[in-house]
Parts: C-alpha cells; sequence; structure tokens
C-alpha cells in the first residue's frame, strides 16, 4: 500500500473516532465475507459501523483522539464496531459475537472510559438510546391519557343519568 493510500486510512479512521461515542475492538479471524458484510449490515441497521483495520495504521489514528488509551489493544486481526450512540455498535457486536465464535471482543471505549470485554457486554445489556425514548415517551403518555379519561369520565356519568332518566319517562 502506498503512502497517499495510508494517509487517507489514517484520516477516515480519525474522522470514524472523532465522531464515535463508543468503540469496540474485536479480533476476527476467519469470518467469511458473507459474515463480514452481514455483521455490516446489522452495524448499518443499528446505526454503527464496522471496519477491518491495519493495527500500525488505527494506532497512529488514535493519537489525539479520546480513543487514545486504547492503541495498545491492536494486536492480531483487529476490526473496530463504532456508534455515536452508546449502546448501539456494543449490542450488535456482542450478539453476532454470542452467535459466531470467530469475533471475539477485546475491548472497548466508551469516551475517554476504557472497557475490557466485560464491559463492553454490560454494555450490550443496556437498552438502546431509542428505546430509552420510547420509554420515556410511554410514561409521559401514560398520566396524560389518565387525565383526559377522568375528565370526560363525569361528562360520560351525566349523559348516562340523563339517558336513564329519559327512558323511564
Amino acid at each position: 500500500m502506498d503512502r497517499t493510500k495510508k494517509e487517507k486510512l489514517v484520516a477516515e479512521l480519525q474522522d470514524t473516532f472523532a465522531n464515535a461515542g463508543l468503540v469496540v475492538i474485536a479480533q476476527q479471524s476467519g469470518l467469511t465475507v458473507a459474515e463480514v458484510s452481514d455483521l455490516r449490515a446489522q452495524m448499518r441497521d443499528a446505526g454503527a459501523g464496522f471496519k477491518v483495520t491495519k493495527n500500525t495504521l488505527a494506532q497512529i489514528a488514535l493519537k489525539g483522539t479520546k480513543f487514545e488509551h486504547l492503541a495498545d489493544q491492536f494486536t492480531g486481526p483487529t476490526a473496530i464496531a463504532f456508534s455515536e450512540d452508546p449502546v448501539a455498535a456494543a449490542k450488535v457486536a456482542a450478539g453476532f459475537a454470542k452467535k459466531n465464535e470467530k469475533l471475539q471482543i477485546v475491548a472497548g471505549g466508551l469516551g475517554e472510559q476504557a472497557l475490557d470485554a466485560a464491559g463492553v457486554q454490560a454494555l450490550a445489556q443496556l437498552p438502546s438510546l431509542d428505546e430509552l425514548r420510547g420509554k420515556l415517551v410511554g410514561l409521559l403518555q401514560a398520566p396524560a391519557q389518565k387525565v383526559a379519561s377522568v375528565t370526560q369520565a363525569p361528562a360520560g356519568q351525566l349523559a348516562r343519568v340523563f339517558g336513564a332518566y329519559g327512558a323511564s319517562n
């Protein structure tokens, strides 16, 4: 690979690290093209990304980023999963690794916080940002629905009373 291609890859990786809220480092040995394509599709659907990296280029790209502490984790056949959402990449990577032994989670970084493999697995158990938003909206809507039903109840009762009174006459 010539120098300009390497510089371009380093710049792309730096951009990836700058925009990511979470980076998961995984070792992937023996994954087929179909398996990697499937994993990338799952990541895309979750709003995350997956890249196979050259270790030395990734270590260069990490310099000056909030994930710089992960540089020593890049050994062997390495790939990174990343997302702005602090849970999405971990959730997809952990789910894929559970089904496929060829992908092993090594470490991760949540901003400047370093995570080991168990930390990434624990993070994967948390609900995603969208799931939390959905729960919050549900909680906010429930009291409004109760207020609406309480305010409509007296009018409904009054209508039933008038209806019963009119039917008896």
